[in-house]
């Protein structure tokens, strides 16, 4: 019987089913960072458990690390010790670590595709509601809490309920200065924030077959944002491509099999979804979050809705009906899990070249990874924004989460290429954020106001 991908990964990783009726499932790959660790290592500890399989956990530091300056001890205490913890939790359990002077350090999302340590057909759990992002790949990967990083330590195992598959079809050619960002958010305007409650998420069709990996990521990453608990693309050579030659992928010997055995993996034509929701990828405009939500946003050159939930205005000081285009902004924030790539940066810096930060406007560029960093400077992508007013950053998830120095301050509202527009999700508990893309995150940081950025690309709106 033709089977989805989701059905194949699953069936592949089932231990067992177990008296409550969930399946004991298999994890190919734990990622770990120093926030949500802590805790389970000592749980490990107490009970004097070791770690079962050290040579499927990968670490780094991310959430906590400062991108100003890292010099250690950091100067916050609690992110040092967090950062200590993780260091002797791996040397005790042997447990490899892309720390500061490794050269690898970065956002777990972000290290773990470019050392191709994700893969086709890999369960992938990590304590981080974004482990969607590993999706892209072809893999199942979701995001744990705590106590399940504990039982991933100990056994390699944990208990899951399958879930059913909507399979988002998205069909035709995106306009110039049109993202992946701008679908993704296109997806979770249409479905709701809670629209992927009980199910995995296919992203297939034409428009999502021409992307590249960077643009997978982006859109498997906000999956969470829509209460999907996966989301993923079809392996391809799109895929197999990215991956060749990357640290921990198979070797070159080994790749064409690989290869082979990944792009086998693809959902089966005639295969049953429980759900499918098709999109025109003509009629997607770059796109800007008004609200409180990932799902409240609307198209750039389009007016906020009339009915639009009061308290999500109030808390963002806009009112109905009114344009989104020239809402002003204080900081200008380009990174993220969700879009700190290089390929990322490269938009960006496209847009700003020959260009200066509105005055009044705080700039940062964090890259996603240490090595997005260095790729970058050899392309000359830094001296690009530092001549624009642009702060550029080392390494972390800086203010995307705001669990770090980078932060918003009183009402500032900022314009964000990252997940998460919550009430105090940058830093201040009335912070105010606009989720877009990296290029139109670079507009609005010249123009000191959302813009759309096809006008600044020269391209008709």
């Amino acid at each position: 019987m033709p089977q989805t991908l989701f059905e194949k990964v699953w069936s592949q990783h089932a231990v067992r089913q177990l008296p409550t009726g969930q399946t004991q499932l298999y994890i190919g790959l734990h990622l770990v960072h120093e926030v949500t660790s802590p805790q389970a290592f000592d749980m490990l500890r107490l009970r004097g458990w070791r770690v079962r399989a050290p040579h499927r956990t990968f670490a780094t530091v991310d959430h906590i690390v400062p991108t100003a300056s890292q010099a250690r001890p950091f100067a916050d205490l609690m992110a040092e010790q967090m950062a200590q913890s993780l260091e002797r939790n791996c040397r005790d359990h042997n447990i490899p670590l892309f720390d500061l002077a490794s050269g690898r350090q970065g956002i777990v999302h972000v290290i773990g595709p470019e050392l191709g340590l994700t893969q086709p057909g890999m369960t992938i759990a990590c304590g981080d509601s974004h482990t969607s992002t590993h999706g892209a790949f072809g893999a199942l990967a979701f995001g744990i809490g705590t106590s399940q990083v504990r039982d991933v330590l100990a056994s390699q195992c944990m208990a899951m309920t399958p879930v059913k598959v909507r399979r988002i079809e998205v069909r035709g050619l995106l306009a110039p200065g049109v993202y992946a960002k701008d679908v993704v958010l296109t997806i979770i305007q249409r479905l709701g924030i809670e629209g992927g409650v009980g199910y995995a998420y296919e992203y297939a069709g034409d428009t999502i077959s021409r992307m590249s990996m960077d643009e997978r990521m982006t859109i498997c990453n906000m999956s969470i944002e829509g209460g999907a608990r996966f989301g993923y693309v079809n392996p391809d050579d799109v895929t197999a491509d990215y991956l060749e030659g990357r640290p921990y992928a198979p070797t070159a010997a080994e790749f064409p099999a690989a290869r082979a055995r990944w792009k086998a993996l693809a959902s089966d034509a005639g295969a049953v979804y429980d759900d499918v929701f098709s999109l025109d990828a003509s009629t997607i405009s770059p796109t800007v979050t008004w609200g409180t939500n990932p799902g409240q946003s609307v198209g750039v050159a389009d007016r906020l809705p009339g009915s639009a939930d009061v308290d999500s205005l109030a808390f963002m000081g806009l009112s109905p009906n009114q344009p989104i285009a020239g809402t002003k902004i204080d900081v200008a924030f380009i990174g993220s899990c969700t879009n700190g790539r290089l390929s990322d940066l490269r938009e960006a810096a496209r847009v700003i070249a020959g260009r200066k930060v509105a005055p009044g406007v705080r700039a940062l560029v964090v890259p996603g990874s240490q090595a997005v960093r260095a790729a970058a400077e050899s392309e000359g992508l830094h001296e690009i924004f530092r001549s624009a007013g642009f702060d550029w950053r080392d390494a972390g998830c800086s203010m995307c989460l705001a669990m770090n120095p980078d932060r918003l301050h009183g009402r500032e509202i900022c314009a964000s290429s990252s997940n998460r527009n919550f009430k105090g999700r940058q830093g201040s508990p009335t912070g105010r954020t606009l989720l877009m893309s990296p290029a139109m995150v670079a507009a609005a940081a010249i123009q000191g106001a959302v813009v759309d950025v096809r006008t600044m690309l020269g391209v008709m709106a």
